[in-house]
């Protein structure tokens, strides 16, 4: 439950208002809460038709694959596009193409942050 309220706070905003009424601190919590309980729904059905990583590195000096893929759509990554979708007009695609790019590059640093510890994990090993 912490770390709802931590992530709330962090994402949405929960611990952004200024009321001084329980009837407005009630409404600002409930539409903070509707806003992440929507987004974690859609990023949740969407995690398998959108997740594209490559599979994890199985030894440490393996090359990286040509296309790491994509993450799939977190709770945040959905929030900027619904925001995206419904702020001020963008040039066509710019959206699209800033969300597949963070995501790209996000599976890119765990592949390699995934071998960088099997070759941690090797070093231990050989030294105990």
């Amino acid at each position: 439950m912490e770390e709802d309220f931590e992530f709330g706070k962090g994402c949405f905003g929960l611990d952004e208002s200024q009321v001084r009424l329980y009837t407005a601190i009630a409404r600002h919590t409930v539409l903070v809460m509707a806003a992440l309980a929507v987004s974690a729904i859609t990023a949740a059905l969407l995690h398998d038709r959108t997740d594209t990583r490559a599979p994890p590195p199985v030894r440490p000096g393996q090359k990286p694959p040509p296309d790491p893929g994509m993450i799939p759509l977190t709770v945040p990554e959905v929030k900027r596009l619904l925001a995206a979708a419904l702020a001020r007009p963008s040039p066509p695609g710019h959206t699209d193409h800033w969300s597949g790019w963070t995501r790209r590059h996000q599976a890119r640093s765990r592949w390699f942050h995934q071998r960088t510890r099997l070759a941690r994990d090797a070093e231990i090993a050989l030294v105990s």
